[in-house]
C-alpha cells in the first residue's frame, strides 16, 4: 500500500490520502511535460476539474485542465495546454503556475488567481472564464513579488477581497486586500503571519481557496521551515471572520498534514505538500484536497468537514 509510510505519530488523521495516489503525473499526460502539480480545483457541469501546473522541458509552467467524474479516477485531460503564457504580456513571460478557483456568487463566473512570472519577478495575475476555453485577461493586481493569491467568491460591503503573499523586506506574511472594481486595490493587511521558531516560521502562504462554513471561512495554508537539510513545506489551518476576512479568529498551533510518503519525498523538491484546490461534496460533506507532491506530481487526501471545523473551531482564539 502506497501509504503504508505515513505512520500516525506523523498524522492527525484529519486527512487521509487516496490509496492510489499520485492520480496525475506526467506519465499521463497527451503531451511531454517535465512535471504536473499544483492545480486549481472547481466543481464545473458536474465533473471536478483540476487547472493543473504543467512545466514543460524548458522550465517554463503553463495550465492544463483535466476532469473527472468522481475526482479521483478516469481523468480527461485537455490534448493541447489550456491556458498558456501570453507572448505579448510582459507579466507572462516566463509562464502561468499554481492555479486557485473560485466561481463568484453575483455573476457566476470563474475566477482563477495565478502566479504569473515577469521580467521582475512573480506577480498575481487575475482571469475570469465561463467555461475553461475562453479566458478574459483582468490584468495584475499587485506588483512583485507576490503569488499564492485567490479572491474570494463573494463581495464583502460591496468590495472584492483578495488573499495574496507579497515579499516585503524578505518578510512572508499571508496578506488579504480589498477592491471595488478588481482594478484598484487598498486596505491591504496581514491576517496570517509567519510564528518565530514555529513549523511555519520561514514563510507562510495560501494553500487552496478560501471555503465558506458556517463558523467562517476555513483556510487551508502551507508554511515553510528551513532546516539543515532543506526546506519543509507543511499544511495548517486557519478560520476567517464570516463577514470582515481580515479578522483571524482561530489558527491550528500544529501542521495537519505533512509530507511522509515516497511520492512525497521523491521528486523536483523534495518534502514538499502544497494545496491548491478543494472540492466539497455536499452529499457526504467529505473535502479533497489536491496538493502538489515533491513539485512533480499531484495526489489528493480526503477530511470530513465536520471533523475539520471541530479541530479548527477547538484551536485557541487568536488574540
Amino acid at each position: 500500500m502506497k501509504n503504508a509510510e505515513c505512520t500516525h505519530k506523523q498524522q492527525n488523521n484529519l486527512f487521509h490520502r487516496y490509496q492510489n495516489n499520485p492520480i496525475l503525473s506526467p506519465a499521463n499526460w497527451p503531451y511531454p511535460a517535465n512535471t504536473v502539480f499544483n492545480p486549481g480545483a472547481a466543481l464545473v457541469d458536474g465533473y471536478t476539474l483540476l487547472l493543473a501546473r504543467v512545466e514543460d522541458r524548458r522550465g517554463f509552467s503553463h495550465l492544463t485542465a483535466a476532469r473527472s467524474k468522481d475526482g479521483l479516477t478516469n481523468w480527461k485531460i485537455d490534448s493541447a495546454p489550456t491556458l498558456l503564457p501570453d507572448p505579448d504580456a510582459n507579466e507572462e513571460r516566463w509562464g502561468l503556475e499554481d492555479a486557485r478557483i473560485v466561481r463568484m456568487a453575483d455573476t457566476g463566473q470563474y475566477a482563477i488567481s495565478c502566479t504569473s512570472f515577469s521580467a521582475g519577478g512573480p506577480l498575481v495575475s487575475l482571469m475570469v472564464t465561463e467555461d475553461f476555453k475562453a479566458f478574459q485577461r483582468m490584468g495584475t493586481p499587485f506588483p512583485p513579488e507576490d503569488k499564492d493569491a485567490s479572491l474570494f467568491p463573494r463581495r464583502f460591503k460591496k468590495r472584492f477581497a483578495m488573499i495574496h503573499r507579497p515579499i516585503i523586506r524578505g518578510e512572508a506574511h499571508i496578506w488579504l486586500s480589498f477592491s471595488p472594481d478588481l482594478k484598484h486595490w487598498g486596505g491591504h493587511d496581514i491576517i496570517i503571519p509567519v510564528r518565530g521558531g514555529w513549523w511555519d516560521c520561514h514563510r507562510v502562504g495560501l494553500g487552496t481557496q478560501p471555503i465558506e462554513t458556517e463558523h467562517g471561512w476555513l483556510i487551508i495554508y502551507h508554511g515553510v521551515r528551513v532546516t539543515p537539510a532543506g526546506q519543509v513545506y507543511r499544511v495548517g489551518l486557519a478560520l476567517l471572520d464570516l463577514e470582515d476576512p481580515h479578522l483571524l479568529l482561530r489558527r491550528s498551533e500544529e501542521w495537519v498534514f505533512a509530507p511522509c510518503t515516497s511520492y512525497e519525498q521523491i521528486g523536483d523538491v523534495p518534502g514538499v505538500v502544497f494545496p491548491t484546490g478543494a472540492v466539497v461534496d455536499e452529499r457526504s460533506n467529505q473535502l479533497r484536497m489536491y496538493y502538489g507532491a515533491a513539485d512533480s506530481s499531484i495526489a489528493v487526501a480526503t477530511a470530513d468537514m465536520k471533523a475539520l471545523l471541530n479541530y479548527i473551531t477547538s484551536c485557541p482564539a487568536v488574540d
